[in-house]
């Protein structure tokens, strides 16, 4: 029986990892939900499985969750220190972070010093501060466990082999809702197009992330600490279908591929039960119901966010940081509607230009770097609407 504590518990991965834990109630008992601001939705989870902790983002939310809860012996507490706080307690044996964005980092630092295993769904974790959060990892002895569905297949292909084996990884991308259009059809679309994607049901940021590529971008930089390997070593390739998942090829020339009908669930249980697998009533992959999978290369100049990831990937320190919480600003200015879709990354290379970098950052560079940015990219968007 493991002891889970899932950060994040009202998105799509959170939402998502409930369901596996209710399947298996012999394996898996939840120890603290979180929630930034959808206290219905925690309330009700909370009541379903009955935690040691609940923990509300929102502050002026915690008399809600508090009161709806005061019957039951769930200790409730409010604020992202809150989560800080919680995450060392003895009883949790793994954290899921299915947070959003940079306010996965400092939880997942505070576990990892803590020893507890990490189910990573929050890539900006290892986006923003890579090489800080795996060399933590090795000194506490915790296993960083992928819980994204490219970095989990990448991490299945692994198993078994030699580190030195491996020649390049291949992460896969369906090319979302706008594959194959021009800048000029991309300089028109709104917010519900770029919502739309064509295989998966993810959360409204991954979602436009995905539509843009900069949510292939951000996995470029995760997986690069992942999984040890440099720059070179990591290709994209459009794959429509998204049935393969991602491949790894090996300096024999061989490549191994994951596979499987994109469900979230798959890499949620297997990152929740590694080093073992477990039987599920999850949908079977049939190769008569996808009779052709095809592979193109990924349009660069169109969807500059992906160059803009492998660029900032190339100069290293902070600024990987930067195009993170540039990115975060902009895609919330697309959702309200206040730039287009293309300024976005209009809004992300001027911050790469504008915020001072740090070739070897600490911890505080990453916070002073984060927050600057978001002030910087928030007025570039309001000069933009004036």
């Amino acid at each position: 029986m493991k002891s889970i504590a899932l950060l994040g518990s009202t998105g799509s991965i959170g939402t998502q990892t409930l369901q596996v834990i209710r399947e298996n109630p012999d394996r898996f008992r939840v120890c603290l939900l979180t929630a930034q601001t959808n206290a219905d939705l925690l309330i009700s989870q909370a009541l379903e499985f009955l935690p040691e902790y609940v923990v509300i983002g929102q502050d002026d939310l915690f008399y809600t969750v508090k009161e709806a809860l005061k019957n039951t012996a769930i200790r409730v507490l409010a604020g992202g220190k809150s989560i800080v706080d919680i995450i060392t307690a003895p009883e949790i044996d793994i954290v899921l972070t299915a947070l959003v964005g940079f306010a996965g980092l400092q939880p997942t630092i505070a576990a990892i010093k803590a020893g507890k295993h990490i189910a990573l769904a929050n890539k900006e974790t290892l986006v923003v501060a890579g090489e800080m959060v795996m060399n933590l990892a090795k000194e506490h002895g915790v296993n960083i466990l992928p819980v994204d569905s490219e970095h989990s297949a990448i991490f299945q292909c692994l198993a078994g082999e030699e580190p030195d084996s491996v020649e390049k990884i291949i992460l896969t991308a369906s090319g979302g809702p706008f594959r194959g259009r021009d800048l000029k059809f991309l300089s028109t679309v709104k917010k519900a197009d770029a919502l739309k994607h064509p295989n998966w049901v993810m959360g409204a940021k991954i979602t436009i992330d995905s539509a843009s590529l900069m949510n292939k971008g951000l996995e470029v930089i995760e997986a690069k600490w992942l999984f040890d390997l440099q720059a070179d070593q990591i290709d994209v390739i459009v794959h429509p279908q998204s049935i393969i998942h991602s491949l790894v090829q090996f300096k024999d020339s061989s490549v191994k591929a994951q596979m499987g009908l994109p469900d979230m669930k798959l890499p949620i249980q297997y990152a929740l039960t590694y080093p073992n697998r477990i039987k599920n009533k999850f949908a079977r992959f049939s190769f008569a119901d996808f009779p052709l999978l095809t592979f193109e290369q990924p349009d660069l100049k169109t969807f500059r966010n992906l160059a803009i990831a492998f660029s900032a990937l190339d100069t290293g320190g902070n600024m990987p940081c930067i195009i993170n919480a540039a990115n975060e600003i902009a895609v919330e200015g697309f959702l309200k509607e206040q730039i287009s879709f293309l300024e976005m990354s209009d809004v992300i290379e001027d911050c790469m230009q504008r915020i001072t970098l740090h070739k070897q950052p600490g911890l505080e560079d990453y916070f002073h770097t984060d927050l600057e940015t978001r002030v910087l990219a928030k007025n570039l968007i309001l000069k933009k609407g004036a």
